[in-house]
């Protein structure tokens, strides 16, 4: 009976030590799952935008307004990041060298268009600028929402500042044309000695002498 009871106890006892080593390693491949997946890092998730990326027609719209000669500069304040009234004489200075420069009207598109590195809330873009006589050009812009403007985008600083420098810098504008008189015209060329004689006139021929008359 003894031995009975002992070998009962010995097999249950192999079974539960089964049984615990079989949950013990179940437990630690999933603990060893769980650990080999990083959790998201704070910064990631408050960085992570929570607006769609705007369509390419929403920055070309920025752009076309900006160098609409019809659109006064005072009312061109809300396309550029920090604007002042102020501003608007210079956005006036700027498309008045565009059109006096023959690149109006200017024609715009936006492609590549993805969130900036530098500020999770603007965005990058290339930019293709077609004018009007036939120069292209290619430009990476930076734009950023408006804040007084629910829904619309602007320049930021930066590319305003980059853009209105070039636009108005010295080498843009037409060349003057220089005040100088032109020299007198030189007197003219005497003419030649054979140009100044006339022509000799030919000598004239002698008709032959009428013959005889017949004597009867």
């Amino acid at each position: 009976m003894h031995r009975v009871l002992s070998a009962a106890l010995c097999t249950v006892a192999a079974v539960a030590a089964l049984a615990l080593s079989a949950c013990s390693n179940h437990v630690a491949k999933n603990s060893a799952a769980t650990e080999s997946v990083p959790p998201a890092s704070s910064s990631e998730v408050a960085n992570a935008p929570t607006v769609p990326l705007p369509a390419p027609e929403a920055l070309v719209d920025v752009l076309t307004r900006l160098s609409d000669p019809a659109v006064p500069g005072a009312n061109k304040t809300d396309l550029v990041q920090g604007a002042t009234p102020e501003t608007g004489a210079v956005l006036d200075k700027y498309t008045n060298a565009l059109r006096d420069n023959g690149y109006l009207p200017m024609t715009f598109t936006a492609e590549g268009i993805a969130w900036s590195d530098q500020n999770a809330s603007n965005v990058m873009a290339t930019i293709n600028v077609s004018s009007a006589n036939n120069r292209r050009f290619t430009f990476p812009m930076d734009f950023t929402p408006c804040a007084t403007c629910q829904g619309s985008w602007q320049l930021s600083r930066k590319t305003a500042e980059m853009l209105l420098a070039l636009g108005t810098s010295p080498d843009s504008t037409t060349p003057a044309t220089s005040s100088a008189p032109a020299p007198p015209p030189g007197p003219n060329p005497s003419p030649s000695p054979s140009a100044s004689q006339p022509a000799p006139v030919p000598a004239p021929t002698e008709s032959p002498a009428p013959a005889p008359a017949p004597t009867s």
